[in-house]
């Protein structure tokens, strides 16, 4: 299965298990934010990937554009790990690492969470991929990619023991949109996804038709 069948899967069951109430309040937060308009100021293809050093999951600094010196780079921003969506797509882009590397990529995945909540300890010892703590996302803000949750999505999150304000360590309630970049190693971007709908991410597939 595809990612793209297998996110649409999920949300369909999503909807059977979080069914009234909880499914308008989700996707008028969807429709407010595709009215700002604001993907239209996002980093795309044909822009110059800025500056990124960022702390990994094991506390280690990262320069992306040090990568960029040997390797194209995929960049992907993961909302966190209490996603359910953000954990389906790593999954995917996971499986497809042997296919981005033996086409000369590297795959680079930033979170807004603080490094101890990014991933399980299982995980971080068993990553193939660089997965960076984006603290107050300084790096997403810059490429004008985050967003404030809605107030009634707070309180919604909150019911479903969501704790942004403890996994991100501050209490703005921002997340990044679905973002996924190719960068090619002059740091010029020559592929964007970007979507204001949390259930919609880049298929590797179509990631791989462009390295």
């Amino acid at each position: 299965m595809s990612l793209t069948a297998e996110l649409k899967a999920f949300a369909d069951a999503s909807v059977k298990r979080h069914p009234g109430e909880a499914q308008t309040i989700m996707k008028q937060a969807i429709d407010d934010l595709v009215a700002t308009d604001m993907i239209r100021n996002a980093y795309k293809t044909g822009d110059t990937l800025p500056e990124i050093v960022l702390g990994n999951a094991l506390g280690n600094e990262v320069k992306v554009n040090d990568i960029l010196k040997t390797h194209k780079v995929i960049i992907a921003f993961y909302r966190g790990n209490w996603c359910p969506y953000c954990n389906i797509q790593l999954r995917a882009l996971q499986e497809a690492v042997p296919q981005f590397e033996a086409k000369g990529a590297k795959l680079v995945v930033i979170a807004p969470e603080l490094p101890d909540n990014s991933l399980t300890t299982k995980e971080k010892n068993e990553l193939t991929f660089e997965v960076l703590s984006d603290i107050d996302m300084i790096v997403a803000r810059n490429m004008n990619l985050v967003y404030k949750l809605p107030t009634e999505l707070q309180e919604l999150y909150k019911k479903f023991g969501i704790n942004l304000e403890e996994s991100q360590g501050n209490a703005k309630h921002e997340l990044p949109i679905a973002a996924t970049y190719v960068v090619e190693k002059d740091g010029t971007i020559s592929y964007h996804f970007l979507e204001e709908d949390y259930k919609l991410r880049a298929d590797p597939k179509d990631i791989l038709k462009v390295l």
